[in-house]
């Protein structure tokens, strides 16, 4: 059977109704000129629609690629999906109760695909319990048009989890380096090798097929074995991308410090000026521990790896993300999923195996919306919907968390003179309010597991206590009722040991770090 197609051919063995799984991270591993294929065959065809779409990881600009291929209303008319607001055009179909649209941990998707692979009746985790994806919440729904159930509650041994059921997978849309002739793929050009090898064998033992698109073909017998990731047996189709759609991350065709072609020298990487996300990055940075298996998500959080770096304590951190790479430094923006110079690259799968069973020490994540009882949403905001990701997964699990981010959103404008903070403009909207309006962390659960849990901003840090939002710090030069009890929507307990912030923080040199 001839495997090597042009993408119309490969698109082409799409059948409309057909649940389709595509792999990626933002942009790493994504088969962009895939997604735009199916595109260009709907508009032009009508053909393939009717699509149940499921992904992981998001995967886009939050503009035109990636996913946002696949936004057209009739393509697809289902998506589950473990991040969404990279792909604004989903996003809004979702919004336009135009599909049925579900967000679930992207750490509980990865693992759908293994136990779709072997044949099991679903994945059962305690991840996602007392958060949005709970089903006595709201079970991951995104939609009034949504109406089906797709996790339920179970309890084994007079515990509680969570029962996620799998399906069939129709096909499987995943990208690798080169591909032989009978479809044998290596990854060693990929800034992350994510779930492949589970997508294929999900696809292939539901009856359906595998579309991979690669680089370059090369000879049958060329490739080293032990490099190949996807099996030939795995894969129906092949696809030789355009340079253009296979860029290794959307923000560069190609980094070879990504996959350890080579390795960066350190002081090459720039540092952060001090404003408001230096401020909360040295912070941060002061609760890491020498060697601590480390997780840094995205935005803010991404700061604490170049202040270690400036201060000279960056080798100490084990630094993971959830897309696989180990040690290093996590690239960001566009590039982010990616880590320059890792010790090594997990299959997603496997991080997330280690994340849900209490392997993260310490993770440190953004902060959007914080209420009374520690609640964190990074979800969702009236209609924008952003989605969790493997934020669920990640602190659920770790042993202590801490979340990064300013008191304000909106236009919050700071100055620093004479080692104090002075706002000079305040945010539009209260971060800080009585009710979150999506739970994407649960603050009651991290108190039944007596999980330590760091509220750090600009002017202020916080501490969960099985009290409440305890107020444990306050910046240099900040009122406390002015600046802090003013543009919060609940009153926090205020620590009888209420301290200032190290004034180091706010200083324009080295902290000192590692001394």
């Amino acid at each position: 059977m001839k495997k090597i197609m042009s993408s119309d051919e490969a698109i082409s063995l799409i059948k409309s109704g057909d649940t389709v799984a595509i792999g990626g991270f933002i942009g790493c591993g994504h088969p962009e000129e895939l997604t735009i294929k199916i595109s260009e065959c709907f508009l032009e065809k009508g053909t393939p629609n009717n699509l149940t779409l499921i992904y992981a990881a998001g995967q886009g600009d939050s503009k035109e690629k990636g996913l946002n291929h696949l936004g057209e209303e009739g393509l697809v008319s289902k998506v589950i999906g473990g991040h969404w607001g990279l792909a604004p055009k989903l996003v809004k179909l979702a919004i336009d109760n135009k599909i049925e649209a579900y967000n679930l941990p992207q750490g509980v998707i990865s693992h759908l695909y293994r136990d779709i692979a072997a044949g099991k009746p679903g994945t059962i985790t305690h991840v996602g319990l007392k958060t949005f994806v709970d089903p006595r919440i709201d079970g991951g729904k995104l939609n009034s048009f949504t109406k089906k159930d797709i996790v339920k509650v179970l309890e084994i041994d007079n515990k509680e989890y969570l029962f996620y059921k799998t399906f069939p997978i129709n096909v499987t849309l995943i990208r690798a380096s080169y591909a032989d002739e009978s479809g044998n793929a290596t990854m060693e050009k990929e800034a992350v090798t994510l779930d492949g090898l589970s997508m294929a064998q999900a696809a292939k033992n539901s009856g359906g097929i595998v579309i991979l698109q690669v680089e370059k073909i090369v000879a049958n017998g060329s490739l080293d074995p032990r490099k190949v990731k996807i099996p030939g047996i795995l894969v129906d189709a092949i696809v030789i991308s355009k340079p253009e759609n296979h860029m290794q991350t959307y923000a560069e065709q190609y980094n070879p410090s990504y996959n350890g072609e080579i390795k960066m020298a350190l002081n090459d990487i720039q540092g952060l000026k001090l404003d408001e996300r230096k401020i909360i990055s040295r912070r941060a940075a002061m609760e890491l521990i020498p060697n601590a298996i480390t997780n840094l998500g995205i935005g803010v959080p991404e700061g604490i790896s170049m202040v270690a770096n400036e201060e000279g304590i960056g080798r100490e951190m084990k630094v993971t993300l959830e897309s696989g790479p180990i040690g290093g430094i996590p690239a960001g923006g566009l590039s982010f999923g990616a880590s320059i110079n890792p010790e090594s690259i997990l299959d997603q799968s496997n991080q997330f195996d280690f994340y849900d069973g209490g392997g993260l020490d310490i993770a440190f994540l953004g902060l959007a919306q914080c209420d009374e009882k520690g609640n964190i949403n990074v979800s969702k905001f009236g209609p924008k919907i952003a989605g969790c990701g493997g934020f669920i997964n990640i602190t659920q699990n770790s042993k202590k968390v801490i979340f990064c981010g300013t008191f304000t959103a909106g236009g919050l404008k700071i100055e620093i003179q004479d080692k104090k903070l002075n706002i000079i403009k305040e945010g539009k909207s209260n971060k800080f309010i009585k009710n979150v309006e999506q739970i994407t962390f649960s603050g009651e659960y991290a108190i039944d597991v007596a999980q330590p849990v760091l509220y750090i901003t600009e002017r202020a840090v916080f501490r969960l206590t099985k009290e409440g939002v305890t107020l444990e710090e306050i910046a240099p030069g900040v009122n406390l009722e002015k600046d802090i009890l003013a543009h919060m929507d609940f009153k926090p307990i205020i620590s009888e040991n209420l301290t200032l912030m190290d004034e180091r923080i706010f200083e324009d040199k080295i902290m000192g770090l590692n001394v």
